[in-house]
């Protein structure tokens, strides 16, 4: 398990497990030539992509960010993607029980990020897998959800979601807001129309890793500590950092370039660490650029 300290709040990656995609899919109009020097491949294609979550803990809530896959894959998902289902077995093995979380943020609505969402009880009823939390999602993932288009109607699965929202546990997001002190929302448009990133600002100067930051000469930010952006699709691993490796998934290509973009002029000169959501090896490090100007991910 990965863990670090972001001024008061302590921040850890919990893993549903991998599962394979093909690799055309996960670079786009990137040629094989070039990401497979980045990513290795099996015989048919396929690249082991993670499923990380995030978990912080503020010292009054615990906050989870992303669900995995979960266990409620059709049976012909199955066939593609295999059912890796790992999240609550890694988050018991930390002592992390479902009625621990009091908070669960969803970055959008594909499967692959929402999938713990619910679970099927005994009787086959769908329920939240964490009974006490109150959930976000983007209000815009949501509609656009209802009626997808016939492009990527295999990446929604509404028992995910429609029953939380229809029981009022959960809250749909505009972007913009503040979920609790120190956590936000940003609407970052290019992999969906509405996809959030979360930014995390850890206050207080005393950590560890405040101090290690002022010591190899990353500024304090304008919160006196550091912050951290769970960015989700919009560069899903350390190998899409570049502005122009997108996904063959991305709605809005061009916009995922120009939000990239936007994110990089506050993440770069103010350090934040880049959480992955697909990156299954680095989970999270600092986007740089070296001295020829070429983005590059320093491993934390």
């Amino acid at each position: 398990m990965h863990r670090l300290t972001l001024g008061d709040f302590e921040l850890s990656i919990f893993s549903d497990g991998t599962y394979p995609l093909d690799g055309g899919a996960f670079f786009g109009v990137v040629p094989k030539i070039m990401w497979s020097k980045k990513v290795a491949c099996d015989e048919r294609n396929y690249v082991t992509t993670g499923l990380n979550s995030l978990l912080i803990r503020t010292g009054e809530h615990n906050v989870l960010v992303e669900t995995g896959m979960g266990n409620k894959l059709s049976d012909r998902m199955i066939k593609f993607y295999g059912q890796p289902a790992k999240l609550l077995e890694n988050l018991s093995a930390a002592g992390v029980s479902p009625e621990d979380i009091d908070i669960v943020i969803n970055s959008h609505l594909h499967f692959d990020h929402c999938g713990w969402n619910t679970v099927r009880d005994k009787n086959g009823k769908i329920v939240p897998t964490f009974p006490r939390a109150k959930y976000y999602a983007p209000e815009g993932e949501w509609q656009y959800a209802r009626k997808p288009s016939e492009r990527d109607a295999i990446s929604y699965i509404s028992e995910n979601y429609d029953p939380l929202v229809e029981s009022g546990q959960m809250t749909l997001l505009k972007g913009g807001e503040e979920i609790v002190p120190g956590i936000l929302v940003e609407t970052f448009r290019g992999h969906t129309a509405s996809m959030q990133g979360i930014i995390v600002r850890g206050s207080g100067g005393g950590s560890h890793v405040s101090q290690k930051r002022r010591d190899v000469g990353h500024p304090p930010d304008e919160r006196g500590g550091l912050t951290a952006c769970y960015i989700s699709d919009l560069i899903p691993t350390t190998a899409h950092i570049d502005l122009t490796w997108g996904m063959g998934f991305d709605l809005y290509p061009l916009d995922t370039i120009e939000s990239k973009k936007r994110y990089y002029a506050r993440a770069i000169p103010e350090g934040w660490i880049t959480v992955f959501t697909h990156d299954p090896r680095i989970p999270w490090a600092r986007v740089e650029r070296d001295a020829s100007g070429k983005l590059v991910a320093k491993e934390i």
